[in-house]
């Protein structure tokens, strides 16, 4: 397709979905994303078997039964291992991407669930609760290093006129994932005392998968002409995703953005924090991240089946309402694939559950409203909450500052998640059902901030982005040779009164 001409001017040639790119996308985010989603869901379903097995180990060990209080502790521990190795796993980000590539870490951190997986498919005959606790780490790790990654992957290799909806994909296949975990939990397939082990180990099969064919896709061509200074590698990755030959108004605006950073360099973690004109997108991104653990949906998903118990719902019929609730959780993440909003409202959906789950006791209908209640609220989640983060941390930092900023953001997702998935069980053995309270008003604040903070950063480079933060930062961006890619400005009223939200 040629470039063509309007009033004298070039119009700019809008990139497609080429099979290349639609593959390289699928495959990077099966092989990992899914994997997330899974192993989020994997033990609800299966729980009160696995903790029969607990129970049963520790009372053949010492002769025994386990205490309540152990028990629960021990298993809040096999749920919180799993986003406590997201942390760990974020911590890695920044120093793997810079070495290995985009690409070259995903491969790389299939270690990490390939090893988890074949652990928990023994732990059984091991007879060692101890092993599920330790890969629920390591997979965890998998999964930190693959939420940050896969998007950073995915933002690189998108034309901007679909970043948005390549963005949202890897949310798409964590909700697939959790989905997926869902079906198999159900009794009459795996969700029973012989099936969980293989329901666990099943994690390791995307990883293969993608082991074996993203070989044969394209690095990011921003880090191979960037951070490798390998033009002639970029410009053919380039020419393979975009379906076409001319692709020099991509790379010169590679170019522009490598020329903006060479004084900066590459940003450590320390760095980042102390750089002025990054200030607000810093700042953006960890209550983003923080707003979307803290919402409270992962507590769901950790616990379904506990909290439709308490809400009322026959035992018979838990399940099922589980796995309904994931289906709603994927339709309506498709639908914000379509829409690609940039933007998001919907962190208010948490305050619909409270009430309904006071009143379960003395309304008999009110186990009907309660998941009513719930699906909403994972809706509301779906279409916002859950994939904007990740979008938006992509397009609000550059080349160079993007893996620190992902290893940021990834820490900040993850410890938030750990301590939901740890605190759940006695959170809501203590409050009941106003433990969601407490998600409602996280999300009324992180609403808040984002209506009133976040730009909006639709169709837009990564270098106009940057530009609109400039102003809230008070710095100035320069393009030119020989300058530095940042003034600070100096303070005033006038550019105080410039600096008001976006």
């Amino acid at each position: 397709m040629a470039d063509t001409e309007e009033w004298g001017k070039p119009v700019e040639r809008k990139g497609r979905l080429t099979v290349v790119l639609a593959l390289a996308t699928l495959i990077a985010a099966f092989g990992s994303s899914f994997q997330y989603g899974y192993n989020v869901s994997a033990v609800n379903s299966p729980s009160q078997f696995m903790q029969q097995f607990y129970n049963t180990t520790y009372t053949e060990r010492y002769h025994s039964p386990m205490e309540e209080n152990v028990l629960t502790l021990l298993w809040s521990l096999s749920v919180s291992m799993f986003p406590l190795g997201g942390f760990f796993g974020s911590l890695m980000v920044a120093p793997l991407v810079n070495k290995f590539g985009r690409k070259g870490t995903l491969l790389f951190n299939n270690i990490f669930s390939i090893v988890p997986a074949i652990m928990m498919g023994v732990s059984e005959i091991a007879k060692s609760y101890e092993i599920i606790i330790v890969a629920r780490f390591i997979v965890g790790i998998c999964a930190g290093l693959s939420s940050n990654v896969v998007p950073m992957y995915l933002g690189e290799i998108a034309p901007k006129n679909l970043r948005g909806a390549l963005g949202i994909v890897p949310q798409l296949f964590i909700t697939v994932g959790i989905l997926c975990a869902q079906v198999l939990g159900i009794r009459n397939i795996l969700g029973n005392s012989t099936g969980w082990t293989l329901m666990l180990g099943l994690t390791g099969i995307p990883a293969a998968i993608q082991l074996l064919l993203l070989p044969f896709f394209p690095e990011s061509p921003r880090y191979m002409l960037i951070q490798n200074g390998d033009e002639k590698k970029a410009t053919k990755a380039l020419q393979r995703l975009r379906g076409w030959d001319d692709v020099d108004s991509e790379l010169l605006e590679m170019r522009q953005e490598d020329q903006s950073e060479k004084a900066e360099g590459h940003l450590s973690v320390f760095s980042l924090l102390s750089q002025r004109s990054l200030r607000w997108q810093l700042i953006s991104i960890v209550v983003m991240n923080m707003g979307q653990q803290l919402s409270g949906v992962n507590a769901i998903y950790y616990y379904a089946d506990s909290i439709y118990g308490s809400a009322g719902v026959k035992e018979s019929d838990i399940q099922y309402v589980t796995v309904g609730t994931g289906a709603v959780n994927v339709f309506m993440t498709v639908t914000a694939v379509g829409t690609q909003q940039n933007g998001d409202n919907h962190f208010e959906q948490g305050f619909c559950n409270p009430a309904c789950l006071c009143l379960q006791e003395t309304v008999t209908w009110m186990p009907y409203v309660s998941i009513a209640c719930v699906i909403i609220y994972v809706i509301g989640h779906a279409i916002g909450p859950s994939p904007i983060p990740y979008v938006v941390a992509t397009e609000m930092f550059r080349q160079t500052a993007r893996p620190a900023a992902f290893m940021v953001a990834g820490s900040v997702h993850w410890l938030s998640n750990f301590i939901v998935g740890l605190i759940f069980p006695f959170l809501e053995r203590g409050l009941g059902p106003y433990s969601f309270i407490i998600f409602a008003v996280i999300c009324l604040v992180t609403l808040i901030y984002i209506w009133l903070v976040v730009p909006e950063t639709k169709k837009k480079t990564f270098l106009e982005v940057f530009q609109m933060f400039a102003k809230r930062n008070k710095v100035e961006l320069n393009l030119g040779d020989g300058d530095l890619p940042l003034k600070e400005l100096k303070e005033s009223p006038e550019d105080a009164q410039k600096a008001t939200p976006f």
